[in-house]
C-alpha cells in the first residue's frame, strides 16, 4: 500500500470529454451564439474573471462539489465563433469529476443545479493558458446530473458511528457491501484491493481510486490496522475501517492521527 501523500492530479481536460475534440470538418457544427465574441451586458461576472447567463433554470436544489462527478451536455466555441468540441454533435453526455477540467468549468459547474443550462465565458488564464483552443472560450453547459465522487470523504469520517463494531485492538470497522467470497485472508496471503483513506478533518491522503489501479502487496507489511482489518473480510466486500493512531503511523510520521479507509477486498492470492 502506499502510504506517501498522493498530490492531486492537474489534469486540464476530462479523458471521456473535454479532450476528445471535435475533428476539423466534420459535418453539421452548431451555430455559434450572437454573443460568442464577448459576454453581453446582462452576463454576470464572478471574482475570477468568468462570465455566466443562465439560459435555462434549473430543478435541482444543490451544486456539485469540486470532487463529484457530473454529467453534463456541451458545447464550446473560440470567439470568432468556431466550435471546437460538442458532447451534443457526439451525441452522448459527457461524465468527469469536477476538478478534472479546466478551472473555468470547474468553476462554472458549481454554480449550477442539475437540469439547468448556462453559457459561460472563460478567459484564457482559466482556459488553456495559451494553449489551443487559445484566446476566451465560450461554453453552452446542460448540468445533467452529478453524484458524490468515491474520493469525497464520508460523513462519518471524525469518528467511529454507533453502528461500527469495535475489535479488541480498537479497531472500528462497518461493511458497506457485501462479498461474494467465503474465505478471510491470512496475514501471510497477498491482497489485490481498492482503497482511498482520509484523516479525521476529511482530507484524503491515498487513493488507489484516484490512480485507476487497483494495489497489490503482503498483508503482513501494512498498518497494524490494515492487516487486522482486512483478516475480516471476504473478496467482494467493502468496509470502512477508523484506524487508531497506534495501530497505523503511530505518531512517528504523516499522516497523524485516526486515520479512516475505504477498502474493497477484490482477490486474495
Amino acid at each position: 500500500m502506499r502510504t506517501a501523500v498522493i498530490a492531486t492530479l492537474t489534469v486540464l481536460l476530462a479523458a471521456a470529454a473535454l479532450a476528445a475534440g471535435i475533428p476539423q470538418g466534420m459535418p453539421n457544427p452548431i451555430p455559434a451564439p450572437p454573443d460568442v465574441a464577448a459576454p453581453p451586458a446582462d452576463a454576470v461576472k464572478t471574482r475570477s474573471g468568468l462570465y455566466f447567463k443562465v439560459l435555462t433554470p434549473g430543478t435541482g436544489t444543490s451544486h456539485p462539489g469540486p470532487m463529484d462527478i457530473v454529467t453534463a451536455h456541451y458545447t464550446g466555441w473560440t470567439t470568432d465563433g468556431k466550435m471546437f468540441d460538442s458532447s451534443v454533435v457526439r451525441g452522448r453526455p459527457a461524465a468527469f469529476p469536477v476538478n478534472r477540467v479546466i478551472a473555468g468549468w470547474g468553476e462554472a459547474v458549481q454554480l449550477m443545479v442539475a437540469g439547468e443550462k448556462r453559457r459561460v465565458w472563460i478567459p484564457e488564464k482559466l482556459a488553456y493558458k495559451g494553449k489551443d483552443p487559445k484566446g476566451m472560450l465560450v461554453f453552452d453547459i446542460e448540468l445533467i446530473s452529478f453524484s458524490p465522487s468515491p474520493l469525497s470523504a464520508p460523513s462519518d469520517v471524525k469518528a467511529p458511528p454507533a453502528d461500527a463494531t469495535r475489535t479488541k485492538s480498537g479497531l472500528f470497522y462497518k461493511s458497506l457491501k457485501e462479498g461474494t467470497g467465503t474465505r478471510h485472508p491470512a496475514a501471510s496471503n497477498n491482497v489485490t484491493v481498492h482503497y482511498t483513506g482520509w484523516t479525521t478533518d476529511g482530507k484524503m491522503f491515498d487513493s488507489s481510486v484516484e490512480r485507476g489501479q487497483p494495489a497489490t502487496f503482503p498483508l503482513n507489511q501494512v498498518i497494524a490496522g490494515w492487516t487486522e482489518g482486512l483478516q475480516l473480510m471476504v473478496e467482494g466486500q467493502k468496509m470502512r475501517f477508523w484506524i487508531p493512531e497506534r495501530l497505523a503511523y503511530k505518531g512517528d510520521r504523516e499522516p497523524y492521527g485516526m486515520l479512516v479507509f475505504d477498502v474493497e477486498l477484490i482477490k486474495i492470492q
